[in-house]
């Protein structure tokens, strides 16, 4: 007997393994899928305890909000969008919504990434593409190498580069993103 097969686009494919394995995060980075497992608990701690400090700098009184896994359109290829562990975005950002659970770039302040087993998205490919849809700030809590990246103001699709925060420093937030706050570099490496 024979076996139609037929071709998926990256995007299709994407769509299957997301609903194949819950829990895990699906992404297409430059033409490129990735998968990853789901985060540990320190990782997960983290973003809770970022949440809490925006709360506490008063995110919504500045007219943001921070979401968690929501889609961030990448511009540059067709199918890319990545789905960032932290966001701060407009407050209207749902009125910017693209396709799938995807938004434009336009309505994020500040992307957050904690790194796990795909540290080098993160550290790499993901500066890059953030830089391309204009994320005025990326902020990266390497895990790996035990320190904290941020980078501002990206021009011509590149961000200079980033500032380096060490344990026992704190990251002050960028005014791009509306707020006066300072994060501690072990909790956002630690939770």
């Amino acid at each position: 007997m024979a076996v139609l097969q037929q071709e998926l686009t990256l995007g299709e494919a994407a769509d299957q393994l997301a609903r194949a394995l819950p829990g895990h995060r699906v992404e297409i980075l430059q033409g490129r899928l990735t998968v990853t497992p789901p985060p540990d608990g320190s990782h997960a701690l983290s973003l809770t305890k970022l949440g809490r400090a925006f709360d506490r700098a008063g995110i919504v009184e500045a007219g943001h909000e921070y979401v968690q896994g929501v889609g961030l359109w990448l511009p540059a290829l067709p199918e890319d969008f990545a789905i960032p562990d932290f966001s701060v975005v407009d407050e209207d950002f749902r009125d910017a919504h693209v396709t799938k659970n995807y938004y434009a770039p336009n309505v994020f302040r500040l992307v957050v990434e904690v790194t796990s087993s795909n540290w080098s998205d993160d550290l790499y490919v993901k500066v890059e593409c953030y830089a391309q849809a204009g994320i005025p700030a990326y902020l990266v809590a390497d895990r790996k190498h035990d320190e904290v990246l941020l980078y501002t103001d990206p021009a011509d699709g590149k961000y200079p580069e980033p500032q380096c925060f060490k344990r026992g420093q704190s990251v002050p937030v960028p005014e791009s993103v509306g707020v006066r706050l300072e994060l501690s570099v072990d909790i956002l490496l630690d939770g």
